[in-house]
């Protein structure tokens, strides 16, 4: 059933037009992500739906007696709440329809003394009150105001935490608290896990996977679209293009897409060119008839339906991070490390290894000192126990969330200019212009510049840094999502290793090869992506409920992770002998395949001496073949 659509929507503001002949339908439980960049009309969207918004021309339909929920339409808190009373105002009510059965169960008890028509009355009215209740979760709904609350990150104290006290993102949160449990019919969803640490990501996840209602959702966590919604709206060049399946499945459906109309807009452009030369050649001759025949192709050139050229990205940051010298296999070596700020442990027993090529994600609770131990590793902050040793021939590059690097004081090319002094002034601007730097903007001060706009230069110092090791702490931050994906491209193909600290769960399961879980504890490594952590620690979660984890002594559980280490070095040993043996069955193959074009050429087959020697080069090493394709096919049992 349709709840929801919009047929050639048209919205200007002022003479700028916003969005144009904009055309969807919406079926009761659809959830669909809204994507598109910054500027491009979604909160506009949005606002039209909710009628916050008027629109220019077209039809917007909404479904009689359908409830909307939109995070931005929330009434203002009341400040003398507490979180729990605010969030209590949601049941109003059922708690109304609570007292009145209280109210009911006094009034019957005092008839019951005396039976009549009018207990009969209260009866038949206590029951249908009494099953309404019971329907609408009278007998769980603080449960479940408890369960959201928690579940977006509030603590068992915080709950009779005053709202006055609250920062901006608690409100944020305690709104979006009310709106899920107020559970609309439609769910609007603006950036819903801002102000979100992961796991209250991952509880909002699992929340909006089984909502019964229906959820249009826009959000830049590429990772949280994937896992919630089964179909994407793209708002590109005002208009609304529709994808089935979720976010990846846009972005290869987009690029399929992106190929075909680039076909179609050439094919268009080489015929004009074509039409528009013959019709100069035709005026150049001069001739009645040729001009007659000039002015007849004009004309249909005139009617054509010009196909735009499509775009991929708007604009696209180019980054290729390169190594100037190959490092050691092994580049880091962690034992025992321990770190404290006064009274405070932020970790101990931090103990891992890093190999050449890896590509390393970082990741751990908010205030673990996941930033503190890339600082340690920098020899910027002093460790208190542990060993540190780094590979041969290691250099490491360093990027800074907060861009602490950056001469806020310098414009930008000055602080180019000082990482590469021998450039000329051309070359700098080259290099910045392929960072989206161009004109005068290179003349900006660093202190003036937006968050995406430093994330940026940082990028590029540590591009000319050339290192082979990059500590890369959130360079995901203040990108927007082509950049994201310019990023991820270019360190997926990056020679050197890396070791990353990062919240996006898209750049992780993208980019990394293995992941480093941090806790108070130590370290716990995962030998693959994001999804490969999430799907081995929820394996390890239920193995802890079948065999509690309490019952171990540290002895067994240090025995356990020692032993977890010898397998995945054992693994990696293995993965390196079954490379080697590859790279030799590739170089036997193409020796065989050498000697079998000699035997094709007239002065070998011609001499019998020199086929034979060939001959039985060619046996033997097809014989050697054998016997390591043998070996290679154990690796695959």
């Amino acid at each position: 059933m349709i709840v929801l659509s919009c047929n050639r929507i048209y919205k200007s503001f002022v003479v700028d037009s916003i969005l144009e002949n904009i055309s969807f339908s919406i079926n009761a439980g659809e959830k669909i992500g809204l994507v598109g960049s910054n500027g491009a009309g979604k909160s506009t969207l949005f606002k039209i739906i909710t009628g916050e918004h008027n629109y220019d021309s077209g039809e917007l339909y909404i479904s009689k007696s359908t409830t909307i929920g939109y995070l931005e339409q929330m009434g203002v808190l009341s400040s003398s709440n507490t979180v729990f009373d605010e969030v209590l105002h949601v049941f109003d009510d059922l708690i109304e329809l609570e007292e009145t059965l209280r109210s009911l169960e006094e009034e019957i008890s005092k008839e019951s003394t005396n039976p009549s028509k009018d207990l009969d009355q209260l009866m038949e009215t206590y029951a249908h009150k009494s099953e309404e209740f019971q329907n609408k979760n009278g007998y769980g709904y603080r449960s479940e105001l408890r369960g959201v609350l928690k579940g977006l990150g509030f603590s068992e104290e915080e709950f009779d935490q005053p709202i006055v006290q609250l920062s901006g993102g608690q409100k944020t949160r305690v709104n979006l608290a009310k709106l899920l449990l107020k559970k609309p019919a439609i769910l609007l969803l603006d950036e819903p896990t801002n102000h979100l640490d992961m796991d209250a990501v991952e509880w909002l996840e699992g929340f909006l996977k089984s909502y019964h209602g229906t959820i249009l959702l826009i959000s830049h966590d590429r990772y949280f679209l994937d896992q919630v919604v089964d179909k994407i709206y793209e708002i590109e060049n005002k208009k609304l293009i529709q994808y089935n399946g979720n976010y990846s499945t846009y972005v290869e459906k987009k690029k399929v897409l992106y190929e075909q109309q680039l076909k179609e807009y050439l094919g268009q452009q080489k015929e004009i060119q074509k039409q528009e030369e013959i019709i100069r050649r035709f005026k150049q001759h001069g001739t009645e008839k040729l001009a007659k025949r000039a002015k007849s192709r004009e004309k249909k050139l005139e009617h054509i339906s010009v196909i735009e050229k499509p775009i991929l990205f708007d604009k696209k940051t180019k980054i290729r991070f390169e190594t100037q010298i190959k490092s050691g296999e092994d580049i880091l070596s962690v034992e025992d490390l321990s770190k404290s700020f006064g009274n405070t442990q932020l970790f101990e027993n931090v103990g891992f290894n890093i190999y050449r090529g890896e590509r390393v994600g970082l990741i751990g609770p908010n205030g673990i000192g996941k930033s503190t131990l890339l600082k340690i590793l920098l020899k910027s902050i002093p460790f208190d126990t542990g060993k540190i040793q780094l590979g041969h021939n290691v250099y490491i590059g360093y990027y800074d969330q907060e861009q602490s690097d950056l001469n806020t004081s310098n414009t930008i090319i000055d602080e180019i200019w000082e990482e590469k002094i021998h450039f000329t002034q051309t070359e700098v601007r080259t290099l910045l212009g392929s960072f989206l730097f161009g004109g005068e903007d290179v003349f900006k001060k660093i202190s003036t510049l937006s968050g995406g706009e430093k994330s940026r230069v940082s990028l590029l110092k540590l591009m000319l840094s050339k290192a082979n090791f990059l500590l890369i702490d959130e360079p995901t931050n203040h990108l927007d999502i082509a950049s994201k994906e310019v990023l991820e491209e270019a360190l997926t193909h990056y020679e050197g290793t890396l070791l990353v600290i990062s919240h996006d769960r898209y750049f992780l399961n993208k980019v990394t090869t293995k992941i480093l879980d941090l806790s108070q504890q130590g370290i716990t490594e995962y030998l693959g992506n994001y999804q490969y952590y999430q799907e081995k620690k929820n394996q390890l979660e239920e193995s802890k409920k079948a065999t509690p984890e309490a019952t171990k002594t540290k002895t067994q559980l240090k025995d356990e992770r020692r032993k977890e280490k010898e397998l995945q070095k054992e693994k990696r040993r293995i993965k390196k002998e079954q490379q080697a043996l590859e790279e030799k069955i590739f170089s036997l193959e193409e020796n065989i395949r050498e000697l079998e074009q000699e035997m094709c050429k007239e002065e070998i087959y011609s001499d019998p001496k020199r086929s034979a020697e060939i001959h039985e080069q060619t046996t033997s090493l097809k014989i050697e073949l054998d016997h390591l394709y043998e070996k290679w096919e154990e690796y695959l049992q």
